[in-house]
Order: C-alpha cells, then sequence, then structure tokens
C-alpha cells in the first residue's frame, strides 16, 4: 500500500541525516505542513535543537504579499521555528531522496485568527467566543479558507494537497492546559456546545424558520441538566432527544449546507491554483454533524468533490470510519483514495508493532493506502517498528 509520513519542516531542516531516515522506513511519499496551528513539538534526532514552540498558527513559507493585497485576513509568518522557506527548503532535500512530496495544510483553526479578528470566531449559544474556531459561514472567513488553500496547498514541487479542518470547528480543541473535561459531555452534548450563533449564522437559522433566540435558548436548556453531572447522549438520535427534531434539523441543514460549499470552493481554488494532475484529498469524519480537525463530511459527496480522504483509524476507529467512504470510492470516473490514518507515536498512544496487523485490516475495509503519524515525533524505537510493519506488507 502507498504510505505517506506526516512531518513538519523543523524535521528536516538542519538535519541533513533526515530525508534518508525517511525513505529508508519504506515509505513512498511525505506529508509536509506548509500552513500548521500553534504546537509544541518533540524533535528528538534533531541536531540542534530537542523542542520547537511554533507560538501562533503560520504559514511555513513566505506569503505572497500581491496574493494578500487588499484583504482584510490574512495568514500569519511563521517565526524562528520556521524562518525563511523553511517548507521549501524541507521539501527539495526530501524529493533529492527519493520521496514525494504533499503539503499538509491546517485551514479553519487558528487562535491568533481569532485573538485579532474576534467577530470571525464561532459563539456557542452562551456567548462565549471559541477564537481557535473561525466561522466558516462568515463570507470573509471562507474567502480567506479559500486563498489559503491555494496559496498553503500548491508549493514547488508539491504533487498534492492534505487539508485539515476543511469544515467546522467547534468545542473540542487539543489546547495548552485545557480545563474543560470536568463535566463529561457526550457526543450529542459536544454538538450543541459546538453551534455558532453569530450574526450570520443567526440569520442562516432564520432563513431556515428558526428564531434565533428561541433556538440559542432551547440549546442552552437541553444543555442545562448535563452541567449538573455530564450528558452521555450519543449519536444524531441524541441530538434530536436534547434539542427536538425539528430544531436539530435547522441546525444539521445550515452547518451542512455551509460545510459542503466552502469545501467545494476550496478544493475548487486549489485545482485552479495547481492545474491538472494535482492530488486533492480531505481529511475527514463519516459522521456530517462532527467537528474538528477531521470535519464531518457526507462520503458520497466529498469522493465527488475531492480525490479522496484521509480518515482517523487509530484505536479501533478503522472499522466505523472507513465502510462508509469504501462504498463509494469507484462511484467517480478516477476511482478515490481512502487512506487510513494510525497514530505510530507510541507515547502519544499510538501502535507502531501492529501496523502490519493494523493495514491489513484497513485494506480488508477498503482503505487504499496508509498516512502515519508522525514520523518527526516518534522515537528511534517507533521507526524501527515503523520500517519492520511496511517491509511486511510489501
Amino acid at each position: 500500500m502507498r504510505t505517506s509520513v506526516f512531518l513538519y519542516p523543523w524535521d528536516v531542516v538542519g538535519d541533513p541525516d533526515a530525508p534518508a531516515r525517511i525513505a529508508d522506513l519504506g515509505v513512498q511519499q511525505v506529508t509536509l505542513a506548509s500552513a500548521y496551528h500553534s504546537t509544541r513539538a518533540l524533535t528528538p534526532r534533531h541536531p540542534r535543537h530537542r523542542v520547537v514552540t511554533a507560538e501562533h498558527a503560520a504559514v511555513l513559507y513566505p506569503p505572497d504579499a500581491a496574493r494578500w493585497a487588499g484583504h482584510e485576513l490574512r495568514p500569519y509568518p511563521a517565526g524562528d521555528w520556521a524562518p525563511g522557506d523553511a517548507h521549501g527548503e524541507a521539501a527539495a532535500a526530501l524529493a533529492d531522496a527519493g520521496l514525494d512530496v504533499h503539503t499538509w495544510v491546517i485551514l479553519a483553526h487558528s487562535s491568533r485568527l481569532g485573538a485579532e479578528y474576534p467577530t470571525t470566531s464561532v459563539v456557542n449559544a452562551y456567548g462565549d467566543r471559541y477564537p481557535w474556531a473561525p466561522c466558516i459561514a462568515r463570507p470573509a472567513v471562507a474567502a480567506y479558507l479559500a486563498e489559503l488553500a491555494a496559496e498553503a496547498a500548491v508549493r514547488p514541487g508539491a504533487r498534492g494537497t492534505e487539508l485539515e479542518s476543511c469544515g467546522w470547528y467547534g468545542l473540542a480543541h487539543l489546547h495548552a492546559h485545557d480545563k474543560i473535561a470536568g463535566v463529561g459531555l457526550g457526543d450529542a452534548a459536544q454538538y450543541l456546545m459546538s453551534l455558532c450563533f453569530c450574526s450570520v449564522c443567526r440569520e442562516g437559522y432564520a432563513g431556515l424558520g428558526a428564531a434565533p433566540d428561541e433556538l440559542a435558548s432551547a440549546v442552552r436548556r437541553a444543555l442545562g441538566p448535563g452541567w449538573a453531572g455530564g450528558s452521555a447522549e450519543a449519536g444524531w438520535s441524541g441530538v434530536e432527544k436534547l434539542l427536538g427534531a425539528d430544531l436539530a434539523a435547522v441546525t444539521f441543514d445550515w452547518r451542512g449546507g455551509i460545510a459542503r460549499t466552502v469545501q467545494e470552493s476550496v478544493v475548487a481554488a486549489v485545482r485552479a491554483a495547481a492545474g491538472p494532475g494535482f492530488q486533492v484529498l480531505l481529511h475527514a469524519d463519516p459522521v456530517p454533524y462532527h467537528t474538528g480537525a477531521n470535519a464531518g463530511v457526507e462520503p458520497a459527496h466529498i469522493l465527488g468533490v475531492a480525490d479522496g480522504v484521509v480518515l482517523p483509524c487509530s484505536g479501533g476507529a478503522a472499522g466505523s470510519v472507513l465502510s462508509p467512504f469504501a462504498e463509494h470510492r469507484t462511484a467517480s470516473a478516477a476511482p478515490r483514495v481512502v487512506a487510513a490514518n494510525f497514530n505510530v507515536v507510541s507515547g502519544m498512544g499510538g501502535s507502531p508493532a501492529t501496523l502490519a496487523e493494523d493495514a491489513v485490516r484497513a485494506r480488508e475495509l477498503g482503505a487504499t493506502e496508509l498516512r502515519l503519524y508522525h514520523a518527526g515525533l516518534a522515537s528511534d524505537a517507533d521507526l524501527t517498528a515503523v520500517a519492520a510493519g511496511l517491509s511486511q506488507l510489501g
């Protein structure tokens, strides 16, 4: 199976041994971050550093000033964690080692954008803003995401891209010193806490027949009992139970329509910038109302828009996420990619030792490719296990 590993530019720049080390794993491709959110990352083998702190969401190359002239919202250049054209330097080194390079682009996830432009953020039913979560229903945000995707995806030498957070972001957020787990919120309550009530979304609900103030009140009433001890309701039936079927349908229709439109416009912008033969994949979740890095999508729709999907399959999730896409993979003229993404960093809950077994199971469920997270963060022992697992696959 064709396999790609995720990397950051700082895993490669300044480490002349990195490209050969990655190639020796037995992979054919690297998915290299070109636009990424804030993070603190370990670099266990780098000759010059051990920890890289990316202080804010940024592009990891010099943004084109002419492209962004006249745009209120624009990407932030990286600081000293990725100076100059860090992405370009890393991509060239990896290509010289015989590896295909695809870009890895984070879209609707930027705490700095939300902090500097508060009106761009999702606003929950209580009036709290989520600065990490741009509201994709806002025209300025949607335009920004399409422009960012076109620039960050189509970097020199890249043969394709993988777009993450291409949809709604919500309450869940891997945030430094996160303190929101004190009350357990089930899947349904997470959805209600992720609903946006900014001015644009309020107009959207009204256009579908739901008075926005009444809808917000209904959401707060639905969540009320859960604050006393948590909510275990799950699935769309759980959302309908908490909110009522009619109001739940309004939120689903509004958000689903916005997500599909944004995904279509983003993919179209990338293709227009790249030209033919450039592969466009989305990190996705087969449950349309889910939010986060793996955007909730309708499998049949997204496989008619993009060239395929990358799906989170660690921890036994392969069965639930692969099958809904596998059945639609060949519906288009060109078969779509269904890539199973496995965490291979044991210190972050991954299981590199079972990679071969997991990959075989994923292939049986319809996966056509593998993605491995994350070759830069993994220990030497993890990488040895990855190489051994891939060698067993042939």
